[in-house]
């Protein structure tokens, strides 16, 4: 959620040939002259190069618009570094980067620099869920007991008996969520430092077990990414398989997503180093990697509650695909797009790990954001364009506590911007 690459070219190549049957009356009755003849080819050369050249403008000057928009909000709000990439109809792909990955190295940010992509991670999670159910090795609205009642842990789960499949990648199960928890946080503090990840994915279950739902299952909606966690299990268990091994042979080989790769180890190559508040409340360093470029803590406890490093580009591509129809085989989009309410008017909703704007100033939006300790990121689909925008950034100071726009007002900029010059 294949890219649909050269769509537009593919109408004038494939659609428009010429037929003989319809030539004018004087082309079939006699032969071109040599010098005609040459004249002909040199205008449809002449024709296809300035064709191409005002392309090339195009998409240079869409190229350095979106570079500017990114230097603009750098200098306004400070960062570290970020990087952005778009996609538009025609399966072109821009990357605009500024800034450094490394303040203190001095290591210039590139679009090939990666970041971890963090919650984007659920609209993976979401898309296995559903090709899964399209063939039909599980069903989205099956009670998650079908795989997990075995657990010894699953009967002290909040709404155990009734959670669907559905109901956990729609954030509709009314389970609380493990990562805003106080006594998630005291561990995370008492054990980051451990050289193996602290937390796989089953103790991370515990934090909410005992606990009383914070609503009937399917009649609300709230954030969790323990629900997350739980439909990772799910998946592993209805396939008997590894999930990132799904995700590699469903979608990152296939759509050759080569710069995303599984977050599960602390040395990720090409990764950017994030930057924090000094008081976070996870008490981790202030700066993600060590001297040697390897990050200081675990990655691998967000699992499928994000659990992806990545670069702008490579999330770009993924959106347009995804939300194009094209990353899968089948018709998918319905059961992506299934939908529960979050505000009251309906307006704004949550699908299967995928976010969704009914109505804005460019129609229809849907995507996801996604915030870790030190990193930022923004994925965005524009259905009524066809056009896919993301962008990271090397921090979360101003981000995770909402005391500045920076995230809405780059997505603004750059879906203006693109639209403008596309």
């Amino acid at each position: 959620m294949s890219l649909p690459m050269l769509r537009r070219k593919g109408r004038f190549w494939r659609g428009q040939q010429m037929d003989s049957r319809r030539c004018p009356r004087f082309l079939k009755k006699r032969r071109l002259t040599q010098p005609l003849l040459w004249l002909v080819v040199l205008c449809v050369g002449a024709f296809l190069l300035t064709a191409q050249s005002g392309t090339m403008a195009a998409t240079d000057d869409l190229n350095q618009a979106v570079q500017a928009v990114l230097e603009d909000a750098q200098q306004q709000y400070g960062f570290p570094g970020a990087t952005a990439a778009y996609v538009l109809p025609d399966g072109t792909v821009g990357v605009a980067a500024t800034g450094v990955a490394d303040l203190e190295a001095g290591t210039p940010m590139t679009g090939r620099s990666r970041m971890l992509a963090a919650s984007i991670g659920k609209t993976f999670v979401g898309a296995t869920a559903i090709a899964l159910d399209q063939e039909n090795v599980l069903d989205l609205d099956a009670p998650i007991a079908q795989w997990l009642s075995e657990k010894a842990w699953f009967s002290r789960l909040p709404n155990h008996q009734n959670i669907t499949l559905r109901q956990l990648l729609t954030h509709s199960s009314g389970l609380p969520d493990h990562v805003y928890s106080e006594s998630f946080a005291a561990a995370v503090s008492q054990h980051w430092q451990e050289p193996g990840n602290p937390f796989p994915p089953e103790s991370l279950i515990e934090f909410v077990l005992d606990q009383p739902p914070l609503f009937a299952a399917g009649a609300c909606w709230a954030y969790t990414d323990t629900g997350y966690i739980l439909a990772g299990l799910v998946i592993e268990a209805a396939t008997g398989r590894d999930y990132y091994d799904e995700l590699q042979d469903r979608f990152l080989h296939p759509l050759e997503l080569t710069q995303t790769s599984p977050s599960n180890r602390r040395c990720l190559p090409d990764l950017a180093a994030g930057y924090m508040a000094i008081d976070n409340p996870f008490g981790l360093p202030s700066k993600t990697t060590t001297a040697d470029g390897v990050l200081a803590w675990h990655p691998g406890f967000e699992w499928t509650g994000g659990g992806l490093v990545s670069t702008s580009a490579d999330l770009a591509r993924w959106g347009a695909a995804l939300f194009g129809g094209n990353a899968m085989s089948g018709s998918y989009l319905n059961d992506l797009l299934n939908a529960v309410s979050i505000s009251p008017d309906g307006d704004i909703q949550y699908g299967s790990g995928v976010g969704i704007y009914r109505t804005s100033p460019f129609g229809p939006i849907y995507g996801h954001g996604g915030w870790i300790p030190g990193y930022s990121s923004s994925l965005r689909y524009y259905p009524d364009h066809d056009v896919a925008i993301a962008f990271q950034i090397n921090t979360d100071i101003g981000i995770v506590d909402d005391t500045t726009p920076v995230v809405q007002d780059i997505e603004q900029r750059l879906i203006e911007t693109v639209l403008s010059v596309e």
